[in-house]
């Protein structure tokens, strides 16, 4: 059961989900996103020392697991919401699938993006009919210019992560890799802003109760690791990495209640690090992994977390990467 921490960042009054959330989700979902598989490779299980269990979310519609939790909210909206339309920030990969997920059921979308986002991420959002608005992520207020927006068009804003219907929706990719699996030891999940690991969180716990949960993020980007450490919120500075989908620079408010409550621990790995995955990936497994989609398999690799002689659940967030950005860092032996 989710214990809600006593913190000076926590609001009791936040709808903070909960498995059954997870399981409602699911049945929106059903039939829509797409059960990703579960791979595994021999070479990986000697890096890591360990039975290692690949989720594999680059293949997920709109190449990313944001699609889980883009569609589950838009479908959570009711008749007024989804007339008005919705309006989300994205470094790329929610917009995406916020887009997508919108174009799919007849609402509105429009997303404010980093003007340094991969272009591939913004045409494609921009592709899937959402009207796309940039920003100087290390100049403006990305939040007073999405508030601003909201305000004088009536649209709901439908955030990345701290929102529960997201929340939810991601949770939909740990209850899928458990089904398939059976019981976990370990899972290593990609963290950006805490969507995604607190919605795996809450399916371990109800459906593998004794894994242990570890947020991976870039080091540069530690947000969620000072909060974790310090037991409260830390901001920080707008962080520079190549995980471009994980440059939060706070984790959401319902996130850190459920990552304080059900996660083991946050640790990081370096941008160098995450190349070497990326370049595994595509050598070994002929796969295209995004810089962001690493952050968890990383963790596996390099040892950061022991995780020999267990059986461990890997999160490989999405595969959305320029290919030229692509080959320009796996090409750099």
């Amino acid at each position: 059961m989710l214990t809600t921490p006593s913190s000076p960042d926590f609001d009791a009054s936040l709808d903070v989900p909960g498995f059954a959330d997870v399981e409602a989700a699911r049945k929106r979902l059903s039939g829509i996103a797409y059960r990703t598989p579960v791979m595994t490779s021999k070479t990986a299980d000697k890096l890591a020392g360990a039975k290692l269990y690949f989720k594999c979310e680059n293949f997920q519609r709109g190449g990313s697991f944001k699609f889980r939790g883009a569609y589950n909210a838009i479908a959570s909206l009711n008749d007024n919401e989804r007339a008005r339309g919705v309006l989300a920030y994205s470094s790329g990969n929610h917009g995406q699938c916020l887009a997508l997920s919108g174009q799919m059921q007849g609402v509105k979308v429009t997303i404010v993006m980093p003007s340094d986002a991969p272009q591939m991420k913004i045409d494609a959002t921009a592709g899937y009919g959402a009207e796309v608005i940039t920003f100087d992520r290390y100049k403006d207020d990305r939040d007073g210019l999405v508030r601003d927006l909201a305000d004088r068009r009536g649209l709901t804003v439908v955030p990345p992560f701290d929102h529960a219907a997201v929340i939810a929706g991601q949770g939909t990719l740990a209850a899928e890799l458990i089904e398939e699996t059976g019981p976990l030891d370990m899972l290593f999940v990609c963290l950006g802003g805490g969507g995604l690991i607190s919605g795996c969180a809450l399916s371990a716990a109800a459906l593998s109760p004794g894994c242990t949960v570890i947020g991976v993020e870039p080091e540069a980007g530690n947000d969620v690791q000072q909060s974790f450490r310090s037991g409260r919120i830390v901001s920080i500075p707008t962080p520079t990495s190549i995980a471009d989908g994980a440059l939060s620079t706070s984790p959401g408010k319902r996130n850190f209640a459920i990552i304080r409550s059900l996660v083991s621990d946050v640790v990081t790995v370096t941008d160098a690090a995450l190349v070497e995955s990326m370049r595994f990936f595509a050598e070994r497994m002929k796969m295209i992994v995004e810089p962001t989609g690493c952050l968890a398999a990383t963790a596996a690799f390099k040892g950061v977390v022991d995780c020999r002689d267990k059986r461990v659940g890997v999160v490989i967030s999405g595969g959305n990467v320029d290919l030229a950005r692509f080959s320009s860092l796996v090409g750099n032996a």
